[in-house]
């Protein structure tokens, strides 16, 4: 048996999940830098994305038959390197996704300089906003792979309505729908409670990412199907949370996030979409209300980015679209040049 991570009861300032080795004894210098970013305010289920990576390089490092150490950067190079030797390798951003994260430990226990010993592995830069406004701030550019830059995906009309037409509880229209129409996250979305929405204002509130919280219109569709759902389909129960399951062992309690994807795999199953995911449906309306002529510092408020960069992933146009541009830019050059 390897290392593994397992779940705990959730403790204040105590991440809940905790790395253990072979013999079950947690892992004591991952599990403080696990703590440590509870203690920031990370949700567990952020805290979970870090566990991940760390784990990787745990069951790594362990098998190196070493004690444990301030990693020089040629040990972070052998590791990359075991990384990019394994069948299937991994993609480029999970692998520095892996990096970041054992960069981010290193600092934790050793401090910045921690892998400054042999020579940095890296440089230092200025680095602005993509948009060019504001100052300039110091960046480390670190140990990494090249990676493709992310290209979004959204669904198509008829692929969005072949799969809105599949569901037949208002529940699971409501829930598509802030999908949709809103670009909720998924835990955002199951994260509701009835205490966020206000009917008369149409209006919910949002907790996203960092405990960032923002203010959203509610679609007239969107009320509707939440009236309905709740005057019609929500059984009894004592839960603060929007979304409840149904029906089963579990009716009345909070809907879950592998609820969600269970839910999603079937209407892909019965429809033939087969890229209909919770977040492409994000992508989606991200993509649509760029269309739309949407801002792009309103896109990123509505859709709860951080960093406008983000955003930008959604300016994208197909070969279509950039022909159908062209074609109505050439088209009032002829008008402007009159009859012939």
């Amino acid at each position: 048996m390897s290392w593994r991570l397992v779940q705990q009861p959730a403790e204040a300032g105590r991440s809940p999940w905790r790395v253990v080795d072979p013999a079950g004894q947690p892992v004591a210098g991952l599990n403080d830098f696990l703590d440590a970013q509870c203690l920031r305010g990370l949700s567990p289920w952020t805290v979970r994305t870090y566990a991940q990576p760390l784990l990787h390089f745990g069951r790594w490092w362990s098998g190196l038959q070493r004690p444990w150490e301030a990693p020089s950067p040629q040990l972070i190079a052998d590791y990359l390197q075991a990384q990019l030797q394994a069948q299937p390798p991994p993609a480029a951003v999970t692998v520095n996704w892996r990096l970041r994260l054992v960069s981010q430990l290193c600092r934790f226990h050793f401090g910045p300089e921690a892998l400054a010993a042999d020579g940095r592995v890296g440089h230092r830069y200025w680095k602005r906003c993509p948009l060019g406004y504001g100052r300039p701030r110091l960046a480390w550019s670190e140990l990494r792979l090249k990676q493709p830059k992310p290209v979004i995906t959204p669904l198509s009309c008829e692929q969005v309505a072949r799969f809105w037409a599949s569901f037949r509880t208002c529940r699971d229209l409501a829930l598509v729908a802030l999908l949709l129409l809103n670009g909720l996250r998924s835990h955002e979305a199951l994260s509701l409670r009835l205490e966020d929405l206000s009917f008369s204002e149409a209006q919910m509130r949002v907790q996203g990412k960092g405990r960032r919280q923002r203010l959203l219109p509610l679609p007239p569709e969107t009320l509707r199907l939440i009236d309905l759902y709740l005057r019609t389909e929500r059984p009894p129960t004592s839960s603060p949370v929007l979304f409840v399951c149904l029906k089963g062992p579990a009716r009345g309690q909070p809907m879950t996030r592998a609820g969600l994807r269970a839910l999603f795999r079937y209407h892909r199953r019965t429809t033939g979409v087969q890229a209909a995911h919770p977040h492409r449906f994000r992508h989606t309306f991200g993509a649509d209300m760029i269309r739309a002529g949407v801002s792009l510092p309103a896109l990123q408020q509505l859709m709860g980015h951080a960093d406008i960069q983000t955003t930008l992933l959604y300016v994208y146009l197909t070969p279509a679209e950039v022909w159908r541009e062209y074609a109505r830019a050439v088209e009032g050059k002829l008008r402007e040049l009159g009859p012939r």
